[in-house]
């Protein structure tokens, strides 16, 4: 009989709850979060975007993003106005500190990725993004599901 493993579903929830435990932190350091760090992000990608854009992309309710956005727009990072087509619709950029902001996560980040990866051959890292799609599909996860690129205009991480 084959000794007990620890399942590996539970391994994988220990970890991620430690990696984004330790992430959040790195984020905090440099005075954000991972909310704003992903509107941040987003908002490079595209310069203004309605909040149920940015909802969508970041993977919140709007309900939920609009509490960050009016945290962020407090701190001057983020501008809204009223869509000039549709009464209804609010559009956010960027301000100039809010892109200073970006710049700052942006390095917190490419340093915890830096951390993470640190003397994990790439080979396999690859295996192990791989085995994540596997996994990921074997729990019925889909494309959609998959974590995108990073996108143009100096965001990516690594």
């Amino acid at each position: 009989m084959d000794p007990p493993r620890l399942p590996i579903g539970l391994h994988l929830t220990r970890t991620a709850r430690v990696v984004s435990r330790a992430y959040d932190e790195a984020l905090a350091a440099a005075d954000g979060s991972l909310p704003m760090w992903l509107v941040l992000m987003n908002l490079k990608v595209r310069a203004r975007a309605s909040q149920r854009e940015l909802a969508a992309a970041v993977g919140i309710r709007e309900a939920t993003l609009t509490h960050h956005l009016n945290a962020m727009e407090a701190q001057g990072l983020v501008r809204r106005e009223r869509d000039p087509h549709s009464r209804r619709t609010h559009l956010v950029t960027l301000t100039e500190a809010g892109d200073a902001a970006f710049l700052r996560l942006r390095d917190a980040t490419i340093a915890f990725d830096r951390r993470l990866r640190g003397g994990i051959a790439d080979d396999r890292l690859a295996a192990v993004a791989e085995t994540l799609t596997s996994l990921l599909f074997n729990v019925g996860g889909t494309e959609d599901d998959l974590p995108s690129p990073p996108g143009p205009r100096g965001c990516r991480a690594t």
